[in-house]
């Protein structure tokens, strides 16, 4: 499968696709007679799952560090599967930040429904100063 083929389906630009080869996210490609690069299926699940790490936060230095090991084969079980679990424990604590968050955003919500369920009862009332 050619680059363009890899980007339409992933989603990403040719361009991100180089950039990932180039600095050692993907495997470099096959090349053809005509110098294209030549993908196999494998490509789009890898990029899926660079993709999740990505929107999970993981740093580019780590997904490297991270495709090294997967390219240097089954003698690195251990170091990614660490290296996995270490990044799922910071995950873990982003959700729980997030979760955080979004019950102060509940509240101050609720608030401002109550106050706005007041104000319809009473045109005089004004909604309160504060944040």
């Amino acid at each position: 499968m050619k680059i363009g083929e890899v980007a339409r389906r992933s989603g990403l630009s040719t361009h991100t696709l180089r950039y990932y080869e180039q600095v050692g996210l993907m495997p470099k490609s096959r090349r053809l007679d005509s110098r294209h690069r030549d993908y196999d299926e494998s490509i789009l699940t890898w990029i899926a799952l660079l993709g999740r790490l990505k929107t999970t936060g993981m740093p580019i230095r780590e997904m490297i560090v991270y495709a090294d090991m997967v390219e240097a084969g089954d003698g690195t079980f251990s170091h990614r599967h660490a290296l996995l679990a270490a990044h799922r424990d910071t995950v873990r604590e982003r959700i729980a930040d997030l979760q955080a968050c979004l019950a102060v955003l509940d509240t101050k919500i609720a608030g401002y429904a109550g106050s706005l369920e007041r104000t319809n009862d009473d045109t005089s009332t004004k909604l309160p100063g504060c944040c």
